[in-house]
């Protein structure tokens, strides 16, 4: 088992995920507001298959899309980090930066902080030569958050294959940035 990776920043502590944190992030992925961009809300059932998952790669890899919590009062914003993307998405094989955080944590920087502190894993510890991130067309909020990091978009628009056809959120754009750029940043 690779030894696990748990970024830290000022604000925020990324973690591997607890049993504790499976009601709070239910919740979150139940508000309309947080899930607006997504095919639908997800049951309990979903979201804790998606901690599971989580838990699964970063036992695996070292890292993956981490919990996220303020370290001042331990409270669960959401997830932000990196995990490998699936073969079934047209820019295979990658590594993919993404997040969600809880409707109250939004707008104070946290999404940004902890992707950079995600970044700086990927690019200084990992060695990677490029990480993605993707999202629906009409996510502006996060296509910024993808600018912030220095992030570039890419000319490739496709069919997110997990998102039905006949939703208006399947066509998806990409983001893509690379070692040396985030190195001359």
């Amino acid at each position: 088992m690779p030894e696990l990776i748990q970024p830290m920043t000022e604000r925020l502590q990324l973690r591997q995920w607890r049993e504790e944190d499976k009601p709070v992030f239910a919740e979150m992925n139940a508000d309309p507001k947080v899930m607006e961009f997504f095919p639908s809300l997800l049951t309990r059932q979903q979201s804790d298959a998606g901690v599971d998952r989580s838990i699964t790669h970063i036992e695996k890899y070292g890292w993956g899309f981490w919990a996220l919590e303020l370290r001042e009062t331990k409270e669960f914003l959401g997830f932000v980090g990196m995990k490998n993307v699936t073969e079934d998405l047209p820019f295979a094989p990658a590594v993919e930066i993404g997040w969600r955080l809880a409707f109250p944590y939004w707008g104070k920087g946290y999404a940004s902080e902890a992707a950079k502190a995600s970044l700086d894993v990927a690019f200084n510890t990992l060695n990677l030569s490029e990480v993605v991130s993707f999202t629906a067309l009409q996510n502006l909020r996060s296509q910024r958050v993808m600018e912030r990091l220095g992030m570039r978009r890419d000319s490739l628009v496709f069919e997110h294959p997990l998102v039905p056809s006949e939703s208006h959120l399947q066509r998806h754009c990409l983001y893509r940035l690379s070692a040396d750029d985030w190195k001359k940043s």
